[in-house]
């Protein structure tokens, strides 16, 4: 009984050890699994960015891919490109500024030193902080003034220059100096001394008084044109000096209107460029608050996604080993020629583009059941051929907010959302690139077309605050499919 009990006790001991070791192994598989769905998340992330940063190396967009984006893709787009840009000018700079700094400089004879204040700065004098400083107003009042000053006297030289030659031709034949004056009265009654002294030996008396009465008549007229001009030319300076005045008055109130008239168009070009530049910060505002409600945006939709179990599933259909199921019978055999699928969007060749279309999505496109439903079936109410903007814009006209198809793009490989909204008719471009469908722009994948378009149904398609959602599918209206020619 004893040896019975050992064993039996022996044999549960095993037991709890290889139990335990099967739960060591489990919690590893486990905890492995869970890394390689997370490393999986991230490659798919990493994956869809790989058109965006080929655009931002080029820094160029095909104007045919440029034109299937909406308003708020473009936004994205150009706001990433100016980002890029910077980058590329901070880097160039700090290069030059390394550049600069290696080579060596070269001294030069001249040089200039800036004077130093007591605390060992460049001394700066800021008018206007002095008590005894000027105000600038004044200073120009001063300065206009004194302009006005120089510009009147210059005239007034002028036109006592023009005053004074008039009067030197007006009393050229009596213009004596008081001195000469002096001299020639002095002449004559000497002259007439001895002229009296002669003519007392030969002419009588009369003759003698009428000599002296004549040159005093003569002496007092050229006394009386002297003092004339003296008159005339001190009235002519009292009135150069009131027209310098008056000038100098008339010169310093249009330097003062002039400077008014300077003062107000500044104010207003300034006003301008104030106006000019709230609107540029407010633009600039709306594109910054619009990316970050973008991406914040993405971070909900993407939450809710994961709470979804959207990844769960693009997990699954990614990480399966297995080949994609063969469509229904249809001749889609590959051959050597095939397209070779690349990363990122594709544009078709522009010689016969619509063929190089069809070929594309004979050969990528229906081994992925694309346009087909949920349960690949049938082909999808919503799926449409390569048919034109025009054209789906008419299908969509007469439907309700919501009306939404999905064709084939005309232009690159990949497809086109339309649908209708209440601002009129929208186009989303869809990259079907990497096997999997995303909106451009977005970072939400999807394995399928109807997958996206399901999503989109209960979550809004813009992140610009706006909630349109997908309603009802626009489906054939011709009696002949748009998309015969993709199937056959």
């Amino acid at each position: 009984m004893k040896q019975v009990w050992c064993s039996w006790r022996i044999s549960h001991t095993d037991w709890r050890k290889t139990q335990c070791r099967r739960d060591s192994v489990w919690a590893l598989r486990r905890q492995r699994a869970g890394s390689s769905l997370v490393l999986k998340v991230f490659e798919l992330c990493s994956r869809g960015v790989k058109m965006l940063q080929q655009i931002l190396v080029d820094m160029f967009i095909e104007p045919e891919l440029l034109a299937e984006l909406n308003e708020e893709q473009k936004q994205i787009l150009f706001f990433k490109m100016r980002e890029e840009q910077i980058r590329r000018w901070r880097e160039r700079e700090a290069q030059l500024e390394n550049e600069e700094a290696a080579r060596v400089k070269v001294k030069k004879g001249k040089t200039v030193s800036w004077m130093k204040g007591l605390d060992d700065d460049v001394w700066v004098w800021v008018m206007g902080e002095h008590p005894d400083d000027k105000p600038y107003d004044q200073i120009c009042d001063e300065v206009m003034a004194e302009r006005a000053a120089l510009q009147a006297q210059r005239e007034a030289e002028k036109l006592r220059a023009k005053k004074a030659a008039e009067l030197e031709k007006r009393f050229s034949g009596l213009h004596l100096e008081p001195e000469q004056v002096v001299l020639s009265e002095q002449e004559v009654r000497q002259k007439e001394q001895r002229r009296a002294e002669e003519e007392l030996k030969v002419l009588p008396v009369s003759s003698l008084l009428l000599n002296t009465w004549f040159v005093s008549v003569l002496t007092w007229r050229l006394v009386l044109c002297q003092k004339l001009e003296l008159e005339e030319r001190r009235k002519a300076e009292e009135e150069l000096r009131r027209l310098e005045q008056e000038r100098k008055q008339q010169i310093y109130i249009s330097l003062k209107e002039v400077q008014g008239s300077k003062h107000t168009r500044e104010e207003e070009e300034d006003k301008e460029w104030q106006n000019t530049l709230q609107k540029s910060k407010a633009a600039d505002m709306r594109r910054r608050s619009l990316a970050k409600q973008t991406i914040e945006d993405h971070r909900r939709r993407s939450v809710r996604a994961l709470e979804r179990g959207r990844v769960a599933a693009m997990t699954k259909a990614f990480g399966s080993t297995n080949p994609a199921p063969a469509p229904k019978p249809r001749n889609t055999t590959n051959n050597s020629n095939a397209i070779r699928r690349k990363g990122g969007m594709r544009r078709s060749l522009s010689a016969s583009s619509r063929e190089h279309i069809i070929r594309w999505f004979k050969e990528e496109q229906l081994p992925l059941r694309a346009g087909f439903q949920r349960d690949q079936s049938r082909i999808a109410p919503w799926f449409h051929g390569i048919i034109s903007r025009e054209e789906a814009e008419a299908l969509l006209e007469e439907g309700e907010p919501g009306f939404f198809l999905v064709r084939v793009s005309e232009r690159v490989f990949g497809y086109v959302l339309s649908y209708r909204s209440s601002e009129g008719i929208k186009h989303l471009l869809i990259d079907a690139s990497e096997s999997c469908y995303m909106l451009l722009g977005d970072q939400i994948r999807f394995s399928s077309l109807s997958e996206l378009l399901e999503y989109h149904q209960v979550e809004p398609l813009s992140s610009s605050g706006v909630e349109e959602y997908l309603r009802r599918a626009c489906g054939q209206k011709a009696a002949t499919a748009d998309y015969t020619d993709l199937f056959t």
